[in-house]
């Protein structure tokens, strides 16, 4: 017992009797209809402490808490504590006196539910007792300690349940389908800043004198109005004679289009 241990209490019942009890004559146990119960040699508190792994029962006077007799328990169950045969309310200690000297002496209570309480402290303290065994062990040789074991046994499965992952069609996150082109390219946007004016040519005429409309594209200059077409009159050769119904036209004319932005004849 190492000197810094402290010193719990266990249990602690308010009236215990002592009994003077005669030596077991065969192995079949102590009898407490043998004890004279109507005359208890002392009564008094009981309380149980412990101290590391033992256990100490303490008979003591109920007013000054003098101690009467102590009972050190190093096993339970054991010889140091023991039950009765015929009964659930009497036991059998070992008491020391420090000095070497030993005694058996009966103790009883008067109610079933301290006699409980006494029984379940001490099982309690070397169930304790017993695993702070076991964890010095583990602690010493780790490698021998039982391993966890997460593979599959022989035959066995796992069910999943995949009903609730599927999504409804058109829900938020789902990428919408493009639109198939009509054609086999697709048209490229505008250029930012970028400004178109549609030309539209006018319709083509014939001249008289079999002469033919040549469409001649102007390049847009800055400050001015772009995509001016100017149509010219090309002179038909000479000794052709003039198309029919154009008869007192001019051989050659100069056609002018007007610009669809300004509205300007050119």
């Amino acid at each position: 017992m190492e000197e810094g241990e402290y010193e719990s209490v266990l249990c602690v019942k308010p009236e215990v009797h002592v009994y003077r009890i005669p030596p077991r004559a065969t192995n079949r146990g102590y009898r407490a209809a043998e004890w004279q119960l109507d005359q208890p040699s002392w009564s008094g508190r009981l309380r149980i402490t412990a101290k590391g792994q033992v256990a100490y029962i303490k008979l003591e006077d109920r007013t000054s808490g003098e101690l009467f007799a102590q009972a050190p328990v190093d096993q339970f169950p054991g010889t140091a504590v023991e039950s009765v045969t015929d009964s659930s309310r009497y036991f059998v200690i070992r008491i020391e006196d420090g000095n070497g000297r030993r005694a058996f002496i009966g103790i009883g209570f008067g109610d079933r539910g301290d006699a409980f309480d006494f029984n379940v402290a001490l099982q309690d303290h070397f169930k304790w007792v017993k695993q702070q065994c076991e964890f010095a062990k583990q602690a010493q040789n780790p490698d021998q300690g039982p391993k966890l074991d997460l593979g599959f046994k022989e035959g066995q499965t796992i069910k999943l349940n995949i009903a609730n992952m599927k999504k409804k069609e058109g829900a938020a996150g789902t990428p919408r389908a493009r639109p198939a082109s009509t054609g086999g390219l697709s048209l490229l946007p505008p250029p930012p800043g970028g400004k178109f004016s549609t030309l539209i040519p006018p319709p083509v005429e014939q001249l008289s004198g079999g002469g033919s409309l040549v469409q001649t594209a102007v390049a847009p200059s800055s400050g001015q109005c772009s995509g001016v077409t100017v149509l010219a009159a090309k002179a038909a050769p000479a000794g052709s004679s003039p198309p029919p119904g154009a008869a007192g036209a001019p051989w050659c004319s100069l056609l002018h289009s007007h610009c669809p932005s300004c509205g300007t004849c050119l």
